[in-house]
Parts: structure tokens; C-alpha cells; sequence
């Protein structure tokens, strides 16, 4: 197990090896394996950026994100802007259903609403506003409808996460009840716990997962 120190150091270095990053933007503390990110950046697409990089890194168990965002002349944007530009890069997605998803900007803040039958379309719709010019922030309601009579099979949902080489199954708990799966156990990493969520949310009629896995290098 890696000291505070050690932690640190690598997670700095993992800021600097990121190319989308300015590491000298972002300050790095820890405290018993908890990171704190801080600093200011000019986009939010390096604020998940930084926290992804942070949770690469082995024996990281939380990440505290105090990372403010401030744009430079120029690059802020008025929440009109924003919206138009959002509605425009859903318009030409070949993933997101036309008409489906609604957008609400307030202070240049985008919040996601409506209704779609798989959670990658609902991830895409994320993907294509968050990287937009002057955006801060982004939160996803967008609500998840299954096929009519498709149940989450446990058995289904095990047999994918055997199939990963990433992921250790025999320590998860798969518990189903409807269309919810909650998952409980302990993984090694943020990148196991990140491939367990994946292979559920790829199992048909899945419209709600509760994470209760643990970090446990």
C-alpha cells in the first residue's frame, strides 16, 4: 500500500502524462488515500479530465474535486449560445434519438432531460454537450425506459462481467429486482468498478444501477 506521498507523486505525474491537461493548473493533496484535486482550468471537459487521471491511478480510494472553472476572454458563452449549440450537436447524433432529450441552461450549466431505452444513448447525449465552449457543468435526468417484458436476468449479467478481462467476478454481488441491479462486493480499482458499470448497463432492460462496490487494492 502506497503512502500519502507516493500518491501524490503519482497522481501528479498522471496529471502530467494526460495531454489534455496543464498540470501547473492543478494543485494535488492526500489524505489516507482521499485526493484532492484544486486549481482553476478553462474548460469542464479538463475538470473530468483531471479527476479521471486521479482515478486511474492505483490505491486511489475517493477524489475530492475542487477544481474551479474560469474562462478567459473570449471563451464564455451566454446560456442562449450554449443551448443552441447543444441542440445543434444532438441534431447530428446518429446515437441519441431526434427529439427525445430536452436541454436547460442556466448559468452556463446544461441540464439533460427526457426519456431513452438504452443508457448508451443516454452516456452519448453527455458526451456530445460536455465538451461544448463555455459549458461548467453538466447533469444527466435523463430517464431510462426498458422494452416492454425484458427483465434483467442475474445470470446474464454475471456471465459478461466473467467475460472481462479487467474485472474480477467472483467478488460481486449481483443483486436484481426488476429492472434496478445493485452490485456489491469489492473491486481492485476505479477502472474494475468503471468495467463492472459498463457490462451492466450493456445488459438489455437495465434501467438502474446502485454502486455499492468497494475500492479495495
Amino acid at each position: 500500500m502506497k503512502t500519502d506521498l507516493q500518491l501524490q507523486q503519482d497522481v501528479q505525474d498522471e496529471l502530467f502524462w494526460d495531454p489534455t491537461l496543464e498540470s501547473s493548473e492543478i494543485g494535488v493533496s492526500v489524505n489516507d488515500g482521499v485526493v484532492t484535486l484544486s486549481g482553476t482550468v478553462n474548460s469542464y471537459t479538463k475538470k473530468l479530465a483531471a479527476e479521471k487521471a486521479a482515478k486511474r491511478v492505483k490505491d486511489v480510494k475517493a477524489v475530492a474535486m475542487e477544481i474551479d472553472i474560469h474562462f478567459f476572454n473570449g471563451e464564455g458563452k451566454t446560456d442562449l449560445d450554449i443551448a443552441h449549440a447543444a441542440l445543434n450537436a444532438l441534431s447530428w447524433s446518429t446515437v441519441v434519438p431526434k427529439d427525445r432529450v430536452t436541454i436547460k441552461v442556466e448559468d452556463a450549466w446544461i441540464t439533460l432531460e427526457g426519456e431513452l431505452e438504452w443508457q448508451y444513448q443516454k452516456q452519448a447525449a453527455e458526451n456530445l454537450t460536455k465538451d461544448l465552449l463555455g459549458v461548467k457543468g453538466i447533469t444527466n435526468l435523463i430517464r431510462l425506459k426498458p422494452a416492454p417484458a425484458q427483465n434483467v436476468v442475474k445470470e446474464t449479467i454475471k456471465k459478461a462481467l466473467e467475460r472481462s478481462a479487467e474485472v474480477e467476478a467472483s467478488s460481486i454481488n449481483i443483486i436484481t429486482e426488476g429492472h434496478r441491479v445493485t452490485l456489491r462486493g469489492k473491486v481492485r480499482s476505479w477502472g474494475e468498478r468503471r468495467e463492472v458499470e459498463n457490462a451492466v448497463w450493456s445488459t438489455p432492460g437495465v434501467t438502474d444501477v446502485k454502486d455499492e462496490l468497494v475500492i479495495a487494492p
